[in-house]
């Protein structure tokens, strides 16, 4: 592959990664709910899936998805009922978080945070059509191992992606280490953070393909 070829790519990634799309609700509303450690293990987690994606794009996958209404309405609407699932969680148990800060914490398991992130990041079907639709633009066939291509081409792209929705993660867990000043606020921020979600995932169930 080209240097050309990659920095377009990487330019192009770069412009649609710092608008704030639906990765970025998730993480948001999972720091506000949960904190800082959850807000970047939930990052992990939709990096893992969204790699995976492009795996999956990689092998061919991303094509039925792209071609087929019903394959792209089933993997929609799971996506969005698992997304509405977490939010009406993290609203259930909004007072949980109102606890004195200097008491015990509420502990969360890293593995399955990662696996609800890997989970919320593979059944965007929106990421097997933008992937399936973008990748092989930029891969150069003439020079083989195309497969192998797409793949370094979603390594790079979830690779930025990584890195600012972190950043996202990190500053709404600073706005809501202000808010666990107050046992009220607390409780209010986590629910914010419950309803984000919850109006995420309907969006992405109402969202149609425009076909």
């Amino acid at each position: 592959m080209s240097v050309e070829r990659l920095a377009a790519f990487l330019t192009m990634a770069f412009v649609i990664i710092v608008i704030p799309g639906p990765s970025v609700l998730f993480v948001i509303g999972r720091a506000l709910a949960y904190g800082r450690r959850v807000a970047l293990i939930s990052v992990l987690g939709n990096t893992l899936g969204a790699y995976l994606a492009v795996a999956l794009v990689a092998l061919g996958v991303g094509s039925i998805v792209e071609r087929s209404l019903v394959a792209f309405t089933i993997l929609k609407l799971l996506g969005a009922a698992y997304l509405v699932y977490l939010g009406v969680q993290a609203f259930r148990h909004r007072r949980a978080l109102a606890a004195p800060v200097d008491g015990p914490a509420s502990v969360r398991g890293t593995w399955r945070t990662l696996w609800e992130g890997l989970v919320v990041g593979v059944s965007n079907p929106k990421s097997f059509v933008f992937y399936a639709a973008v990748l092989p633009q930029f891969v150069d066939r003439s020079a083989g191992h195309v497969t192998a291509q797409m793949l370094l081409l979603g390594l790079c792209f979830t690779a930025m992606a990584l890195v600012c929705d972190g950043l996202w993660g990190l500053t709404a867990a600073g706005a809501r280490d202000w808010f666990a000043r107050s046992p009220r606020r607390m409780a209010a921020v986590g629910g914010t953070g419950g309803v984000a979600m919850v109006g995420l995932g309907v969006t992405v169930a109402l969202t149609g393909r425009g076909d």
